[in-house]
């Protein structure tokens, strides 16, 4: 009795302290941080508490497997080193997307490329997901993409109408920005300078290993962790509309279908109240 009103009376004083913290402001102990408990997107059985959408062919030459394919088909549950993983096949634009919103989280996403591969090996970890499927390139609700495409793991993409803030210096010899942790903030977006900010620089696993993707948002800003390293953050996350940027700060999570095999095995979240200090740059 003794030891269980002793627990009882630590977790409150805990949860005090964190809360005590929130209010003034200041960044919260780890151990506040700790209490937070992940919980399971993917179950490891089925694809319960997704929607699945099929959308455009991968382009001219791929029209026919977009007329064949199937949610079944593009979105099913196999065995891999007796695990149960999910298998997006990729030979259509599609997406697989949480019922649910969320905001103020971290999500850890391990997944690795398959051997089939139509146009290229391309998907996205999309957040802040909104409105009507189809809305993006015929597939996607409109998003900010947390960029999969082997060998550019880690990339921000703005689709539709979302934008961003982000640290970058435009690269002369690509014409394209550059996460830079030290450099200016720069508007990007439909209605700034482009929709893509390349990550600072490459943390992704050979090809048929897994790669662990850390994606924290909090607020306005997102931090792209990839394989334990950040690559990307981006500040003033928001929507462009009436002429001005209005925040955006939660939404649905996708994953993409486009252009090649993927397995997820196993895609997590949990509550944040802060950014790590370590993930921060």
């Amino acid at each position: 009795m003794k030891k269980n009103l002793f627990l009882a009376i630590a977790g409150m004083l805990l949860l005090a302290s964190c809360k005590q913290q929130e209010e003034s402001g200041q960044q919260q102990e780890e151990s506040c941080q700790q209490q937070e408990e992940w919980t399971a997107l993917y179950n490891g059985e089925d694809l319960t508490g997704w929607d699945m959408f099929l959308g455009s062919s991968l382009g001219p030459d791929f029209d026919h497997l977009a007329e064949a394919a199937t949610i079944e088909g593009v979105f099913s549950i196999v065995e891999i080193d007796g695990a149960n993983v999910i298998r997006i096949s990729g030979e259509i634009n599609g997406s697989l997307a949480t019922r649910e919103e969320f905001e103020n989280y971290h999500i850890r996403l391990v997944f690795k490329w398959g051997e089939e591969v139509f146009s290229r090996r391309n998907s996205g970890l999309l957040y802040h997901s909104f409105g009507d499927f189809g809305v993006a390139f015929g597939t996607w609700m409109p998003n900010i993409e947390l960029q999969l495409m082997h060998q550019n793991l880690g990339d921000t993409y703005l689709m539709a109408n979302t934008a961003c803030e982000t640290p970058a210096v435009l690269n002369p010899e690509t014409s394209q920005y550059v996460f830079t942790p030290d450099a200016d903030l720069l508007p990007f977006g439909e209605h700034a300078s482009g929709r893509m900010i390349r990550k600072s620089h490459d943390n992704e696993k050979p090809l048929g290993e897994w790669n662990v993707v850390d994606l924290y948002c909090y607020g306005t800003t997102a931090v792209h962790v990839v394989n334990g390293e950040t690559v990307m953050v981006n500040y003033n996350t928001g929507v462009f509309e009436g002429g001005q940027v209005n925040p955006l700060t939660r939404g649905k999570i996708q994953l993409q279908s486009e252009g090649a095999e993927l397995f997820v095995k196993s895609i997590d979240i949990r509550p944040i109240h802060s950014f790590p200090s370590e993930v921060l740059p």
